[in-house]
């Protein structure tokens, strides 16, 4: 029978032994788990595979195992080792000092409804009439990819009077991409392609003031009835012209969403949040939507944050729909931002929680946390190894009154332990003749440098992390094993 403090074997190779000694004991004192260390003979425990553990590994007898954690960089089907130990066993982190959130974190969300969200998110593709049919569709999918609920056809600015020709192709695009199961709107304030649009099926025009307001009755969809639309101040501070526009609207019985226009920084951003607040005082039950392009597109900063931000806005304000765009290149990735944004705040916000440790996705700069091996546990690794290969990690440097936290570049190998700052300085210390080798910790080096510099984890032989932006990468193991499937001890 299971003890009331789970029981687990924790598997290593002989140099990761004593700073999982280390762990283990920190974990035990806590009381999540009993730890169990239990060393295979083989240096490197990224080494290991599954069909190699299985036939290696050998419980402690009597042990009364719950279950065994082997290394994340273990490869294959786990499924071998469970045959032959008879518990459960799983992929522990890939670096061994992320054991104790490995075991202390809940599931994603710490509930099992964190994924659910409430804002829906509108994609514009923007001056579509410019765009060839392929782009446009290649553009939508892509949208649609990375979690747009309604994409959205950008038409071409109207002058004051609607004097300029209607892009007739408006209807097109939007049957081509709804036979490609998409919802679809119209941003365009040309009443003619307003009319081609919602006969062909959009379902939402953005948008409507008083300059427009009196023909929204006259657009309807294909079954006959009004479409709906996106109600909007003459200009950003005249509320007084949005109410006249949603009391016509109401009238006439137009469905709408009412936006009363967010403004960049600089030109009446506060004001305009505060005129969100507003309208939902006068109008608490209507729906309501934030076009959060303007800001992202206007603020030179990586959109990621901004973005966050203001779906914590629009969730607080029951704010149901936002508008993004993604045309200037540190917004290039909004849609699927807001995607994510919109589950950590729908759970923040339902859930009366900060909006932290709960989804790490968008921590894409810098990483949530640092793991940097210490320089002891460095020293003690380096006088364990027994071969010349080249290890390379970002670990603690000597503080000398400098930027904190102090970090430096270490590679070692059974002769050499290199440290410094400066990567040209440390592999001219490794006496690396060869130059394919050179090229590989050159490369290394180069994403070891980044990590130092921006604050990350670095991992020799995997990606640096960059939240929902990371590329997986084939490891330098993987690519030159070749037919040796065995870990050599």
């Amino acid at each position: 029978m299971p003890s009331p403090t789970p029981r687990i074997a924790l598997v290593t190779g002989t140099l990761a032994e004593p700073a999982l000694r280390r762990i283990a004991a920190e974990m035990a004192a806590e009381g999540r788990i009993e730890p169990v260390v239990v060393v295979l003979h083989i240096q490197v425990a990224a080494l290991m595979t599954a069909e190699w553990v299985s036939r290696k590994l050998e419980l402690p007898a009597g042990a009364a195992i719950d279950r065994v954690v082997v290394p994340g960089y273990c490869r294959g089907d786990l499924a071998h080792v469970e045959r032959k130990v008879g518990v459960p066993v799983e992929r522990g982190p890939m670096n061994l000092h992320d054991l104790p959130g490995h075991f202390g974190r809940e599931a994603r969300g710490g509930a099992s409804d964190y994924g659910e969200h409430s804002i829906e998110i509108i994609a514009e593709i923007n001056h579509a009439a410019r765009l060839p049919m392929d782009r446009i569709i290649a553009m939508a999918e892509a949208y649609r990819a990375d979690g747009a609920d309604v994409i959205d056809i950008g038409c071409d600015p109207t002058p004051a009077g609607g004097d300029r020709p209607a892009w007739t192709g408006v209807a097109e695009v939007m049957r081509e991409l709804r036979s490609r199961g998409m919802r679809v709107s119209v941003d365009s304030f040309h009443p003619q392609e307003i009319r081609l649009a919602a006969a062909a099926g959009a379902e939402l025009v953005l948008s409507v003031s008083s300059q427009n307001c009196e023909a929204a009755s006259g657009w309807v969809r294909e079954n006959g009835k009004p479409i709906e639309v996106v109600a909007i101040p003459d200009t950003p501070s005249d509320l007084a012209s949005l109410d006249r526009t949603i009391a016509h609207l109401a009238k006439a019985a137009v469905p709408y969403r009412i936006d009363p226009i967010i403004e960049p920084i600089g030109f009446g951003f506060a004001a305009s949040l505060g005129r969100y607040l507003e309208i939902r005082r006068r109008y608490p039950d209507a729906a309501m939507m934030m076009g959060i392009g303007n800001l992202t597109e206007m603020t030179e900063a990586d959109s990621a944050g901004v973005n966050m931000l203001l779906i914590g806005f629009c969730q607080e304000l029951r704010i149901g729909s936002v508008l993004t765009t993604q045309v200037i290149n540190w917004a290039r990735s909004s849609v699927k931002e807001i995607a994510i944004a919109r589950q950590v705040m729908h759970h923040a916000v339902t859930h009366q929680t900060p909006p932290k440790h709960l989804d790490d996705r968008l921590v894409m700069l810098r990483d949530p946390r640092l793991r940097p091996m210490r320089d002891d546990e460095l020293r003690e690794l380096q006088a364990r190894l027994t071969d010349k290969n080249v290890r390379v990690f970002v670990g603690e440097a000597q503080d000398d009154g400098g930027q904190f936290p102090p970090y430096s570049l270490h590679a070692m190998n059974k002769d050499v332990h290199a440290v410094g700052s400066d990567p040209f300085t440390v592999f001219d210390q490794l006496n690396i003749t060869d130059a394919s080798h050179a090229f590989y910790l050159g490369y290394e080096m180069a994403k070891a440098m980044t990590a130092l510099t921006l604050g990350k984890n670095y991992v020799q032989d995997e990606p640096l992390r960059w939240g929902m932006l990371t590329k997986e990468e084939v490891s330098h193991f993987e690519r030159r094993k070749g037919a040796r499937d065995e870990p050599r001890p």
